[in-house]
């Protein structure tokens, strides 16, 4: 199957955040707070897909207050955190939508999101991930983490439905 027909499957989009959402580096303050960079892009991008219909999710093996605000920011439907085994997340998400497998994208960056892209229908990683996790990527982004490889993902798949042109009219009637 190719892209094109993967792509107009997906009705739930899930993202990892660090590597994915973000380019991958903690900063970490004195006190152990941490701080995360993300794009714009990707985040108008994701909150333009949930308004236009889609599910959609982070799942991540870190655990913060920064991805919860970054989740409410953009409207996001599920918020999975501290996440070590993401396949069953994948499950999980199915299960709650009564969706199947391959309605979902995937995009994630390392290793740890090999189980979740191998169960989604539509596996998707940043251009800098991981070898591994290119290797088994159907989409691989020409962007990096964090600088606008999540957008290119979410374009394709509504480009691929037919839907950004109504996505780009949706944004620009906001007030």
């Amino acid at each position: 199957m190719d892209n094109l027909a993967r792509a107009r499957k997906i009705t739930c989009m899930v993202f990892d955040v660090d590597g994915t959402l973000t380019d991958g580096r903690i900063y970490m303050g004195p006190s152990g707070e941490a701080c995360k960079a993300f794009s714009a892009k990707d985040g108008l991008a994701i909150k333009l897909a949930g308004r236009l219909g889609y599910k959609t999710a982070f799942v991540t093996g870190r655990a913060g207050q920064i991805v919860k605000a970054r989740a409410r920011e953009l409207e996001i439907t599920e918020i999975y955190q501290g996440v070590t085994d993401k396949g069953p997340a994948i499950g999980e998400i199915c299960q709650k939508f009564a969706i199947t497998p391959e309605q979902i994208a995937y995009v994630g960056d390392d290793l740890n999101d090999l189980a979740a892209m191998r169960l989604a229908g539509f596996a998707c990683a940043p251009r800098d991930a991981a070898d591994a996790v290119k290797e088994a990527a159907h989409f691989v982004s020409g962007f990096g983490g964090g600088q606008g490889a999540a957008r290119e993902v979410v374009e394709f798949i509504l480009k691929a439905q037919d839907k950004w042109d109504a996505g780009v009219e949706l944004l620009l009637q906001a007030k």
